[in-house]
């Protein structure tokens, strides 16, 4: 199975107490989806899943893929430090329903390649699903040079796709593909999409990420796999200042809910503590930047 075009990350919404706010999640579901994406990814970094028990974990995914029915792929994040917690996420991932997992290096004192290696081997020898290696060192406390990443890729034949979130994307997606000569890899910039038609440019083949407006990451992609890199330059660069500001550290997650919940979809824009909440001036700010996105052309 290829992955391809636009994942979208799902956030988590929650209610003002803290719970789980599932009829948000489908709403978030069908307005992802009516914006044209391939599929989507629960269970994510941005989907505060470091914040969930794993109840809640259970929960979000069972919702995620009952209410999705089909309509398109599902990708969930199984991440963990060690090897049978990682199989075990795989394993309720794939019994669930997802049609991919998305699987991190595991945190470990003086973690080598060697080990790194072995750590995807052993999830896919226990687990028949398709696995996404998430490179992003700030989470995973790992660096994954591009050859390593191309020899996973050989390795564990089902690990063939990359979640690249290692700055810089375009610069080490172009590195990839030059380690990767004949070797099928499939390649999603992340990062909340500020460096899209970049990577698309070197390489990438397509986005998984949880920026708030789906549908121009899926006009960008698909305008440029129509060989029409002009037009997705147009449909880029207006947004990049809005990509920029709901990417912040630290604050994005709360940006990103905030811009949701003025989509109509999310009814608390809180995240779980000890997540910031937005102050004036942040607000202040997004009001302008979200008044000169859509500023009449």
């Amino acid at each position: 199975m290829k992955l391809e075009g636009v994942y979208s990350v799902l956030p988590t919404p929650f209610t003002a107490a803290g719970d789980l706010d599932l009829e948000s999640l489908k709403r978030v579901i069908d307005l992802f989806i009516g914006a044209g994406v391939n599929g989507l990814t629960a269970l994510g970094v941005t989907s505060e899943v470091a914040r969930m028990n794993d109840s809640e974990r259970v929960r979000v995914l069972e919702t995620v893929v009952r209410h999705v029915d089909g309509r398109v792929r599902v990708v969930a994040g199984a991440t963990a430090d060690g090897v049978r917690t990682c199989v075990a996420y795989t394993k309720f991932a794939r019994e669930t329903g997802a049609d991919a997992v998305m699987i991190g290096p595991p945190r470990s004192p003086k973690l080598n390649s060697d080990a790194v290696v072995r750590h995807f081997a052993a999830v896919a020898d226990a687990v028949a699903i398709p696995i996404v290696i998430q490179d992003y060192p700030p989470i995973s406390g790992f660096a994954m040079e591009p050859w390593l990443l191309v020899r996973i890729a050989r390795v564990v034949a089902a690990a063939n796709t990359i979640k690249l979130e290692d700055p810089p994307t375009p610069f080490k997606t172009s590195r990839i593909r030059e380690a990767a000569q004949g070797c099928d890899i499939a390649i999603f910039g992340g990062l909340g999409g500020v460096f899209l038609l970049e990577e698309l440019m070197a390489g990438a083949t397509g986005a998984m990420t949880g920026f708030a407006y789906p549908e121009i990451l899926v006009k960008i992609v698909k305008l440029f796999h129509t060989g029409d890199l002009d037009a997705a330059a147009e449909a880029f660069y207006p947004y990049v200042p809005l990509m920029r500001f709901e990417f912040q550290e630290g604050l994005g997650m709360a940006i990103r809910k905030e811009v949701l919940r003025r989509r109509g979809v999310i009814a608390c824009a809180d995240i779980r503590p000890p997540g910031a909440k937005l102050d004036a001036a942040t607000i202040a700010a997004l009001d302008r930047v979200l008044a000169w996105t859509h500023r009449p052309k």
